[in-house]
């Protein structure tokens, strides 16, 4: 919903500032007042072309905010959130330009510069405008589609032909996939076949290189320690005999103390049995280092050609490593992923068969599905031409034939939204075709039927509607079309905010809100003032528009009457 405009220094408008309510709200006032000037300020908030005309004479640049406060499910917050825009879905939109004397502008979104291109999109997301110079909205074919589906109460149909559309859509781009790694590991099987042949034949290990590259450097300096462990083992070389032959000699130095008569007790016995027994313990560590030395000579006590056969090993892996464009230590898995795709390829067959089958049954849930949805959608277009024919008549189109035109895509084109191609279609005489509304040659005939289809589908569950704007929807016509106008007017303004600029006291007397446009001053100083009526005003701004200049007695009571009808 609009809920404010702030316009400075466009056209005859100096300053102003309006406050914009729900319901239907009417501007009136003389021809040439400058009821387009709002218009005109709102079309240049919300992206519309402009030029420098729209610059007040004497003013460096024009400018014109326009405050909306969009539902939170409004979908003008996808786009603000597609442009990279923030905001905050509980907060006003503030839609801001400004344009220079030379014709440059600038535009904002909640005080964010943007594009003008950007500010034209958020607008017609925001905002329709029907009437005597343009009509937009109903003229994009790209609004028929959804407008139907929501006058049909489709949603659910739309949803399912929707989620038939991704599934049809996943199964094709499996099968594209399939297909994909079938050609390649084909057209890749031999070199794979060779590849992994090259690697089992080396028989690669985890943690291999590792190891080999340990042994190298223990084989290379194993020469060396066998020389050192040789001079090690040198220095026992008869060490065992002659400390036993100490201990002997000991022991008979003992032997004849005792025989001479000497005690156990005697201090050089007693020393000599120590010194018999500190050698027996020499002797046995000895021999146990002895023994451990030997067996460290025996764990380099390598094969001749070990070492050899180690750097050749090593020499294969890292070759082969190179060869892959891989470290050694992934040559392991790169085996496995050889063996894994050549498996796959075996097996690609049948797995493409039976994705090809998914892809067929998905197609077929998706056609069945969109032809439901074309089914549907035929009856509603029928209900819904039905419904704006009934409303041709009383705004003086009875002439004119309306069809909702439902026509197949090729399958090439179908999508998400099904295989339908929806246009909105009128013939406006009898018997000339049907052709796109654009077909509508005048200005206010297209805007009354504007009218008329708007308020076939009001209250049909279409989602947030825009504010609607409707320039002169009452030009040429008056008496009961242009009540009939007012009645569905104001019918629209019940689920809507509509503003409507008319000539019309039939119209105006509909309003919720009534804004008078007059000129104050002369010569330059001439301004545009737009004043908010009272119901006394309203009923005086009536009377003046049914009886011109001089507002009679019976004018007020005819405004009256209108008011209160």
């Amino acid at each position: 919903m609009l809920i404010g405009l702030w316009i400075r220094d466009v056209v005859l408008i100096e300053a102003l500032d309006l406050s914009i309510g729900p319901g239907l709200t009417v501007l009136t006032g003389e021809t040439g007042a400058g009821k387009s000037i709002i218009l005109d300020a709102l079309g240049l908030a919300t992206g519309a072309r402009a030029d420098a005309g729209l610059v007040r004479r004497g003013a460096a640049q024009a400018a014109a905010s326009a405050v909306f406060a969009p539902a939170p499910d409004h979908p003008v917050w996808e786009i603000l959130e597609e442009k990279g825009l923030s905001y905050g879905r509980d907060e006003d939109l503030v839609l801001r330009r400004t344009l220079s004397a030379d014709g440059r502008s600038r535009a904002f979104v909640n005080d964010q510069a943007t594009g003008v291109g950007v500010l034209k999109e958020i607008g017609e997301a925001l905002l329709e405008v029907h009437g005597q110079h343009e009509t937009v909205g109903l003229l994009d074919a790209r609004t028929h589609r959804p407008l139907l589906d929501a006058f049909g109460g489709l949603a659910g149909q739309v949803e399912a032909v929707k989620a038939a559309w991704h599934g049809w859509r996943e199964a094709r781009q499996k099968v594209e996939e399939l297909h994909r790694l079938v050609d390649q590991a084909a057209a890749e099987t031999e070199e794979l076949t060779l590849r992994l042949a090259e690697i089992e034949r080396l028989d690669p290990r985890e943690g291999e290189e590792a190891e080999l590259a340990g042994e190298r450097a223990l084989l290379g300096a194993a020469e060396k320690s066998l020389a050192e462990i040789g001079a090690a083992r040198d220095v026992f070389d008869g060490l065992s005999a002659r400390v036993a032959g100490a201990v002997r000699s000991l022991d008979r130095a003992r032997e004849r103390a005792l025989s001479a008569g000497a005690a156990e007790e005697v201090a050089a016995v007693r020393r000599l049995a120590e010194a018999s027994a500190a050698l027996d313990r020499v002797l046995i560590e000895a021999q146990e280092a002895e023994a451990a030395i030997d067996l460290a000579a025996e764990a380099f006590a390598f094969e001749p050609d070990r070492l050899e056969k180690a750097e050749e090993r090593l020499f294969d892996l890292r070759g082969l490593a190179r060869k892959l464009g891989v470290s050694v230590e992934e040559l392991p898995t790169l085996r496995a992923r050889f063996a894994e795709r050549l498996r796959a390829v075996e097996t690609s067959g049948d797995e493409l068969k039976a994705a090809e089958a998914a892809l067929a049954a998905a197609r077929s849930a998706y056609l069945a599905a969109a032809g439901t949805l074309s089914a549907a959608r035929r009856a509603a277009g029928d209900r819904l031409a039905a419904a704006v024919m009934a409303e041709l008549a009383p705004l003086k189109l009875e002439k004119a034939r309306f069809q909702v035109a439902v026509e197949p895509l090729a399958e090439a084109r179908a999508g998400p939204a099904g295989v339908d191609d929806v246009a909105f279609q009128i013939a406006t005489n009898p018997g000339a075709p049907f052709g796109d509304l654009a077909a509508i040659a005048s200005g206010g005939e297209l805007a009354r039927f504007a009218l008329a289809l708007k308020a076939a589908l009001a209250g049909r569950g279409a989602g947030p509607q825009p504010l609607m704007i409707f320039d002169e929807v009452d030009q040429g016509v008056g008496g009961a079309v242009a009540d009939a106008v007012g009645l569905r007017l104001k019918r629209l303004a019940a689920d809507a905010q509509v503003l409507v600029v008319t000539h019309s006291p039939q119209v105006a007397a509909r309003g919720d809100a009534h804004w008078r446009i007059a000129k104050a001053g002369e010569g330059e100083r001439l301004r545009t003032a737009v004043e908010p009526l009272s119901a006394a005003e309203r009923e005086e701004e009536l009377a003046r528009m049914l009886s011109g200049a001089e507002i009679t007695d019976a004018a007020r009571a005819a405004a009256r009457a209108l008011m209160h009808a």
